[in-house]
């Protein structure tokens, strides 16, 4: 079996156990829960940085998606429209403590800033030490762009502020991260 055919059945038994979470089978529920709970946790606790409130925001999404599983048209992958709802009830939970910030907009060029050939070099965990020492707006803001891959416009939209904006906070966020990544490869 090649990885085509492999994702194939893996989207078909989703699909199938979609119709079965729709019928009401618990089974079903519980099957695409851990299919999908690690992930989305993870989603959850990169914007939040509480482990307390990723679980409940993740298990609040659950609730809500298996809630609108009518509304899914199957249009995107099951786990990205799972993880959307994630991103947005994680933002909102932020947003509640009034720990998002929105930094004011200044214009940035167009082209894309490059890339010192030593921020390659740097460990995984590095990065991800440094992105959860960022503020509020920047750490999610990176998150959605670099880690779970959204563009701009989508960060725009997620994060509730204009394409301006989050073409600023990101290239900001990028920005303050190498600072922090070269602060610590000095010290």
């Amino acid at each position: 079996m090649n990885r085509n055919d492999s994702l194939q059945a893996k989207g078909q038994h989703i699909t199938k156990l979609l119709e079965r979470c729709k019928n009401g089978e618990p089974g079903a529920q519980f099957e695409v829960y851990k299919l999908y709970y690690k992930a989305m946790y993870n989603a959850s606790l990169r914007i939040l940085k509480d482990s307390f409130e990723a679980e409940d925001v993740m298990q609040e999404s659950f609730l809500v998606a298996f809630t609108k599983l009518g509304t899914f048209k199957g249009e995107v992958a099951f786990g990205a429209w799972l993880k959307k709802i994630v991103i947005n009830r994680s933002l909102t939970q932020l947003r509640k403590k009034n720990r998002f910030d929105e930094v004011k907009l200044d214009v940035i060029p167009e082209k894309e800033e490059v890339t010192d050939p030593d921020y390659a070099i740097v460990k995984a965990k590095e990065i991800s030490e440094a992105i959860n020492r960022l503020k509020d707006n920047y750490r999610v803001a990176l998150t959605l762009n670099l880690i779970e891959g959204y563009d701009y416009e989508e960060v725009a939209d997620i994060m509730n502020i204009t394409y301006q904006n989050s073409r600023t906070t990101i290239s900001r966020a990028k920005n303050k991260l190498r600072q922090l990544l070269v602060v610590s490869h000095e010290g």
